[in-house]
């Protein structure tokens, strides 16, 4: 160490140079894993060394505040006791544990995600229950902690070899010299703090450049700082009244009219000439089905035979797109009907009851609803969301209740209804077996039933029951197969039912495996498989390209209801709807149309990419190729999101 860090302040010092080095470790392994994405050059990689370094600081600085605090405050006659020694070794042994645990934890976080620590990890970090379970059936934490205070240990090895503990202990530090280090740092923080932003570190247009300038645990606070983003604020506008004209003029379909004249009005009479039917309807909204998963789409491995065969015998979406790259985002999406707007799903959202939905209708068409997921639903709000909305609600409750503002029925997932699950809850076979026993007693009332079922066998640990396939547990592709399996035991099961003939399956899932790539959006990796079975026994091939919010306006449509609509999702059988699909994460949002995709960024940017099915272009120096795709992709968004926020979304809202 440098004569000049021979001081009480020896260990703080020493954290501080050991974060740094450690992080620029960190930054440089998951460089080189991600090089085949890169867009090497030495000049971006020393812009990666340089900015991650400044962001290393500041999260290091963050880290000892704590301890410079107690540096300050420890009177000098305590200072080298055995209270001081014990104190400071628990609080730095505490403070190394963290840092190194966020460290190695954004190795599995990047291969999931491709991103720094962000809104994820802060959701995660919430429902603690499904979190520290999946990480326990997912990597081998005994070892994981072993190693970590290994290393903690060999840290502390270096530090006595370096007389760091000597200095820190037996060195006098004057109240004044404490004061002015102590301020230094606090002044640093505060500077990280209200002047230094996450999103200062997005120099490149390439996403992976961009998240290895970061530092994750300062994304992690940096993205629970920023849960929420006003649209107006944040993103490019135009006048309200030229929005709600443009979005109005593209939205509406020769079979509809507008109720009335305001101009901020989208209630439409859709009508339809022919017999309405109103079959039992089953959604499953699959976890993570990549279209690359079925054979259907090009894959070679034979992982979705049961899923194939059923394609063959049903409408099928092969050109249809998420809206988001979250499971609530495609909750939003089936069920509201609107593309994905800033920050949080709205199924996340305070203030999202009797919000105009799927519900709306259904229910005005007799229907009964029921919400069928593995888990326990208050992960992600969803069982207040969709109790809220007026469906009953079957989960596997783990002792969480509904608001008093829900007044619907909740069923319990019991254990002898279990025979398999994991962090995430039941495994696809058992809450099939929940949709048949409901099916079966909601069959029996003199009203159609409408079942939205959530799995989860597809998701990270990748766990099923054993000899269910043969294929080994903990990979994405047996998760896939499993997944398959449990359909085909599902319809083996409803085929036996009376109930089964009037009964349309609709088959979708809720977002891509992975989402990640160059890009901020990456269009390919929106793209997911859509069914519909059962629908008098029609069948075909629907290519036009479609948004995930299409579905239910589609499937509507297709059954030829007259309804009052406010969907922002459009039927894509009518012969004047117009292509295109809305794409989003939580702070980038797009439209893609005519091969152009127009995406807005936080900054309030707007740019335009032209897209050949593979790859997308960037323009010379951002310039718009189609003023008119720019104003309607605001027009969208920007209704979308002022809509929720005024409480226009409500069922019952007057103007």
């Amino acid at each position: 160490m440098k004569k000049k860090f021979k001081n009480r302040f020896s260990l703080l010092f020493a954290f501080i140079i050991t974060y740094i080095i450690l992080s620029f470790f960190t930054r440089m392994a998951i460089y080189i894993w991600s090089f085949p994405n890169m867009d090497f050059s030495v000049i971006s990689l020393f812009k990666i060394i340089s900015t991650g370094l400044f962001f290393d600081f500041g999260t290091a600085i963050y880290f000892i505040l704590f301890y410079s605090i107690y540096l300050l405050l420890i009177p000098k006659k305590v200072s080298g006791t055995w209270i001081d020694k014990t104190f400071t070794y628990f609080i730095i042994t505490i403070i190394l544990f963290l840092a190194l645990f966020g460290l190695i934890g954004e190795f599995p976080f990047w291969d999931e995600f491709s991103k720094r620590y962000n809104f994820i990890a802060v959701d995660y970090l919430i429902y603690t229950y499904e979190v520290i379970q999946n990480i326990n059936q997912s990597y081998p934490i005994p070892l994981i902690l072993l190693f970590l205070f290994v290393l903690i240990g060999f840290i502390y090895y270096l530090y006595n070899k370096k007389n760091v503990f000597k200095n820190t202990f037996s060195k006098e530090t004057g109240i004044f010299k404490r004061i002015l280090t102590v301020a230094i740092i606090f002044t640093i923080a505060i500077i990280y703090t209200f002047y230094v932003k996450n999103k200062q570190a997005e120099w490149s247009q390439n996403s992976y450049e961009n998240e290895l300038s970061k530092n994750g645990v300062y994304s992690l606070f940096a993205a629970y700082r920023s849960n929420e983003l006003d649209y107006n604020t944040f993103y490019k506008t135009i006048p309200e009244k030229e929005g709600y004209s443009l979005m109005k003029k593209d939205l509406k379909a020769d079979n509809q009219s507008y109720t009335d004249s305001l101009y901020d009005n989208i209630k439409r009479t859709v009508k339809s000439d022919s017999t309405a039917q109103t079959p039992n309807i089953i959604l499953v909204t699959v976890e993570s089905l990549s279209a690359e998963f079925l054979g259907t789409f090009g894959n070679k491995n034979n992982l979705t035979p049961f899923l194939d065969s059923l394609i063959k015998k049903s409408i099928v979406f092969t050109n249809l797109y998420a809206t988001g790259t979250r499971t609530v985002r495609g909750m939003e999406a089936l069920t509201l009907s609107v593309p994905p707007t800033p920050g949080q799903s709205i199924v996340r959202r305070p203030d999202n009851e009797n919000l105009f939905s799927i519900a709306t209708v259904l229910k005005q068409k007799n229907y009964h609803l029921t919400f069928l997921y593995g888990g326990d639903g208050y992960f992600d709000n969803m069982n207040y969301f969709f109790g809220s909305q007026g469906f009953d609600i079957v989960d596997r409750n783990r002792g969480n209740i509904l608001s008093d503002k829900i007044k619907t029925k909740r069923y319990s997932i019991t254990d002898d209804e279990v025979t398999f699950e994991n962090a995430w809850g039941v495994c696809d076979e058992d809450i099939f077996k929940q949709s048949i026993k409901f099916a079966d007693a909601e069959s029996k009332q003199s009203r159609p039933f409408f079942q939205f079922i959530m799995t989860t066998s597809n998701h990270r640990p990748y766990s099923f029951p054993k000899n269910a396939i043969d294929s080994p547990q903990g990979t994405r592709g047996s998760a896939v197969k499993y997944t398959d399996y449990s359909f085909r035991k599902f319809f083996e099961a409803a085929q036996k039912k009376p109930w089964f003939k009037n009964t349309v399956f609709v088959i979708i899932a809720d977002h891509c495996a992975k989402s990640a790539g160059k890009w901020e959006i990456n269009i390919d990796k929106y793209h997911i498989p859509a069914i519909i079975y059962n629908l008098n026994q029609e069948k075909g091939v629907i290519k036009k390209m479609c948004s995930q919010m299409d579905l239910m306006p589609t499937l509507f449509g297709l059954l030829n209801w007259s309804y009052d609509s406010e969907f922002l999702g459009q039927d894509v059988t009518q012969p004047s709807y117009k292509e295109r699909a809305f794409l989003g994460n939580y702070r980038t949002l797009g439209l893609l149309k005519n091969n152009i995709f127009t995406q807005l960024n936080d900054r309030k940017t707007a740019i335009q990419f032209t897209w050949d099915g593979n790859k997308k272009k960037i323009t010379e120096d951002h310039t718009i190729i189609d003023k008119y795709l720019e104003k309607l992709t605001i027009s969208y968004f920007q209704t979308a999101s002022n809509r929720f926020k005024e409480g226009k979304m409500k069922e019952n809202y007057k103007n």
